[in-house]
Formats: structure tokens, sequence, C-alpha cells
């Protein structure tokens, strides 16, 4: 891959640009960072897809590494808190035109004090309710920081997103929580959250971007979703509004009766007969659904096998190819094959294109 280097402060490294240079060249350029220093970082030529940022390298972890997987239930929480604030914060940063970087503000230490009972001589920043026996409201802060180059080729903070997660129980009690509580405890929290950012260095001016995340239940097999974003403008210290997030995962085959989920649903069960018809050592067929505004916008489909043979893989994939071009004409659907050995193969069939693409892994 073609790369080209600049050089940027260690503080405003991050992801993403339209504007960069056309010269296969290294081209240079600095900026400054707290320490007062000046670090080289590589710009990558080549955007995978639209929909996704360019990244700085050498790449840097969050000021909170590590602490994101102890503090929400699932695998499928933390993937989808990531990738969903991504994905709105396209919204507002376009991939064109910003870099992105995990957050470099938030820090552990904050993050952890943020997350603890409110206790005014112990614990005086706390968020949740004080007390060992206090239900945790608040799960988890997530930061992203999106920047920009400038005509000068200086590397610079230009917005910062976050996602402040939400039990949706009692952590005590095990009770549900209402989604009215629930939305109340992550506005809540989101409005002093701002006042604080507003205080550390960097983040005076830029705008920040927060979204509210309903994390699901540790058992659940799909992830929660974001269900509002708010925004705080250049310099302002409060959120100019809210506006709702209509986004959902439901897991197929569904019991759910409801029209949105039918013709998914339909199409799923008669995938999986046609499978059960052909080939009778297959475990089992699990569909994850992508809702946005009440419409579908992607499936992903798991398919674990106890197949052996190469060729019988193969045949496999390549039926099931077909079956996904007669079941989900108009549906972005993404299928993995796995065996106890690991990935098997991969299709992906984008919406609107006749022909899936197909990856058969040589283990």
């Amino acid at each position: 891959m073609k790369i080209k280097t600049i050089t940027a402060a260690a503080i405003a490294a991050l992801l993403l640009s339209g504007c960069m240079p056309k010269s296969d060249q290294p081209e240079e350029a600095t900026d400054q960072a707290k320490e007062e220093q000046e670090t080289r970082v590589i710009i990558p030529t080549h955007q995978l897809e639209e929909e996704y940022y360019r990244m700085l390298l050498p790449y840097k972890k969050s000021a909170s590494y590590g602490l994101v997987v102890s503090m929400l239930n699932s695998q499928y929480n933390i993937a989808e808190v990531e990738g969903g604030l991504m994905r709105l914060s396209r919204q507002h940063f376009p991939t064109d035109e910003y870099y992105y970087q995990e957050g470099q503000y938030l820090d552990q230490e904050t993050i952890l004090s943020w997350l603890g009972g409110k206790d005014e001589e112990n614990n005086p920043e706390g968020l949740n309710p004080a007390g060992n026996e206090s239900p945790r409201y608040i799960a988890h802060i997530l930061e992203q920081n999106y920047l920009k180059r400038t005509a000068e080729d200086k590397i610079r903070l230009e917005g910062v997103s976050l996602a402040i997660a939400l039990n949706t129980v009692n952590t005590v009690t095990g009770d549900k929580l209402s989604a009215a509580q629930v939305e109340e405890n992550g506005k809540k929290a989101a409005a002093q959250i701002v006042k604080r950012m507003r205080g550390i260095e960097g983040l005076q001016e830029v705008p920040i971007i927060i979204g509210l995340f309903r994390q699901s239940p540790k058992d659940d097999i799909v992830p929660g979703n974001y269900f509002a974003t708010g925004v705080a403008e250049k310099g302002k210290d409060v959120l100019s509004g809210w506006d709702s997030v209509n986004e959902e995962y439901v897991l197929f085959p569904t019991s759910s009766s409801e029209d949105r989920y039918r013709d998914v649903d339909t199409g799923f069960r008669n995938l999986k007969q046609d499978v059960e018809k052909y080939f009778s050592s297959f475990v089992n067929v699990i569909g994850t659904g992508f809702y946005k505004d009440g419409q579908i916008a992607s499936l992903d489909i798991d398919v674990p096998i106890e197949f052996y043979g190469n060729a019988e893989i193969i045949g496999f994939t390549q039926y099931l190819t077909g079956l996904l071009v007669d079941h989900f004409p108009d549906i972005h659907v993404e299928v993995s094959i796995t065996s106890t050995k690991g990935p098997e193969a991969l299709i992906v069939k984008k919406r609107g294109e006749a022909e899936p693409y197909t990856h058969i892994y040589h283990n």
C-alpha cells in the first residue's frame, strides 16, 4: 500500500482526511502537542470504503484502553458501542474530510471516577448513586476523536464524540428500568459530562457529539442500540438539543409478530428449511438484522457446521450463495460459515448487487 508521512502532534494524532496530497512522495508537516513535541505519523492513501475513516499510524490506543471490556455486559455491546458511535459521527464528521483516533483526553482514572457513586467527600465527580448497594445507571463512557489536516499541513483535533452506555436494569434488584428512566439517566449524565469536558485542555472549543446507548442484558446475543444524540456546538458547555435515533438489532428467527420483521423472518425461515433439506450435518443458523428507521439495513448470518471435507465446504458455500440471492435479493447480507477449526467461508451479498462475494478459508 502506498503511504505518506507527515509530522504531527502526539496529542492530535487521528484518522482520515479528504485533502490528501496527490504526490506519491512523503510529505512532512508539523503540529504541537501538549508536551511541545512532534511525532511522525503515516497517512494511508487508500480508504477501504466510504463508510470507513482513514487512521494515522502508528495507531494510538485510547487513554482508557481496556476499560470497556470490564464495563459492558457482552462483546456484542462492546462492538456496537464503538462501531455505532463511529456510524453516528459520520453525520457530523464526514469520512472524506476527517481522520479518526481513539479518545486521548479521558483516561482510566477520570472515567472510573465518573462511573463511581457520587460521594461529596470521596468522589464528588461520581455520576451514579452513592453507596456500594446502589444501582449503576451509567455503565460506561467511550470517547472518540476526529481530526483534520489544515492548510499548514498540521493535524488538528476538530471534534469529539462520546458514548454514554446505560444499563436497562437495576443492577441491585434486577428489575427492568423503564425507557423513560433510562433516557433521563443518560441526559442528566450528558449535561454534566459536557460541562466537565469544556474544562479539559484542548476541548474548550471543539464540537462534542453525545450518543446515548442502551446496552442489552448479559445473556442477549444481540447488542443494544443508540437511541438519542445531542450536540454541544463549538465553545458551548450545554447541548443544543436531542435527536432521536431509530436503530435496533433483531434476532432471527423471531417470535415477534410485528409486520416490519415479517418479510425478513419468512425469508430466513425458508433459507433454514432449504439448508436442512440438503445438508443435515449443520448445527444451527442464527441471523441478526440491523434495522434503521424501521427498515432492514443489513443481515448477518452465522452458520456453524460439522463438515470436515474441503469439497463439502465448497459445495455448501456454493449452495448457500444461491439461497441468499433467492431469498434476500434486496438486502445487504453477510454470512459467516464456521466449524470447530475456525472460520471456513465468508459470503457477502451487497444490496443491489446480483453476484455475491465468496471466500473459502484454507485452514
